[in-house]
């Protein structure tokens, strides 16, 4: 259905955009993670902690991961064409699982480099330099995942939300490196450095699972938020009072846009031409309340007996 001499009031400017826009958000990370992969291989080469080792890892990994999201959230602001009707969206999921897959290597290799020094334990030079440039970085990230969760939150893209997520995953480690790189300086233990490098690796394969969760759940086409599933109920329930009821209404998320489809019975004897007036004002108050909507809906008379038939089909799906 549409709506082409509606005279409600739009959406707001800010909250239709356009997805090109997410890229740079894709470059601000790829920045970042060039220069805190610099600061904390220097770190490293300073201090030869597997500590530190680990951490500069784990930046690597984002470098590729941002690439990756570059990459994912071109291809999901591409325009819907003939092969893909209902856009490119999707991409972004395959961003967040391959982020996740990316961390889980590299918390194998963090862990396969501090099981070698433990068993052949080395001291650690010039921690002071190491912890300073370790720091810096951790700054860097620490900043770059705030943005970067904000606007992941607020154009809903989960790619830039795993990203974010990655990197504050990566300030913690680095904090947790520094106080124990810390008690090492005080304590003498060399044993600590490789401990704290496998506890860096237990720490990012939870991350790592909870991405690729996220990005299965996505792929399955996983419902749209329980909030916004209830805007959608109460502008439908407003209708009940003039005799509207509606079922079979369903909703997906795909990356930035939501997907609903409703069916909307209307008394059979209301003539078509109000039926579809009623579905443009339906589709026009979701798409104000949801922004990055597309909505389907489908008129049936309230008395037909194939929508009763409907609505016993779906009470079974659901009673499942």
């Amino acid at each position: 259905m549409s709506h082409p001499r509606m005279k409600a009031q739009a959406p707001a400017p800010e909250a239709v955009f356009d997805r090109a826009r997410l890229t740079q958000y894709a470059w601000l990370s790829i920045a970042a993670a060039v220069l805190t992969i610099g600061l904390k291989s220097m770190a490293f080469l300073l201090t030869r902690s597997v500590g530190l080792l680990s951490d500069a890892m784990e930046s690597g990994v984002n470098l590729i991961a941002a690439l990756v999201a570059l990459t994912m959230l071109t291809i999901a602001a591409r325009p819907a064409d003939r092969e893909h009707a209902f856009g490119h969206s999707k991409a972004e999921y395959f961003s967040s699982g391959v982020e996740g897959a990316l961390i889980l290597v590299a918390a194998a290799s963090i862990t396969w480099t501090a099981i070698e020094r433990l068993l052949a334990p080395r001291p650690l030079e010039g921690l002071g330099i190491g912890i300073a440039l370790s720091m810096v970085a951790s700054l860097i990230n620490f900043g770059v995942a705030h943005i970067l969760l904000q606007a992941g939150k607020r154009y809903q893209s989960i790619t830039l939300e795993a990203d974010a997520r990655h990197l504050m995953t990566d300030v913690w480690t680095s904090a947790g490196v520094l106080v124990a790189l810390g008690v090492v300086t005080v304590t003498r233990l060399q044993i600590l450095d490789p401990l704290i490098a496998i506890g860096v690796a237990i720490n990012i394969i939870w991350s790592g699972v909870g991405l690729m969760r996220r990005s299965v759940q996505g792929l399955m086409d996983t419902a749209i938020p329980s909030a916004d599933q209830l805007k959608v109920a109460e502008i439908l329930d407003r209708r009940a009072a003039s005799g509207l009821r509606y079922h079979d209404l369903r909703t997906r998320q795909a990356g930035v846009d939501q997907f609903i489809s409703v069916h909307v019975l209307i008394p059979g004897k209301w003539s078509v031409q109000r039926g579809h007036g009623i579905l443009q004002t339906i589709e026009f108050e979701i798409r104000g309340a949801l922004p990055m909507a597309s909505v389907s809906t489908h008129l049936e008379p309230i008395g037909d007996p194939v929508a009763q038939e409907e609505k016993i089909i779906e009470h079974h799906r659901k009673s499942k």
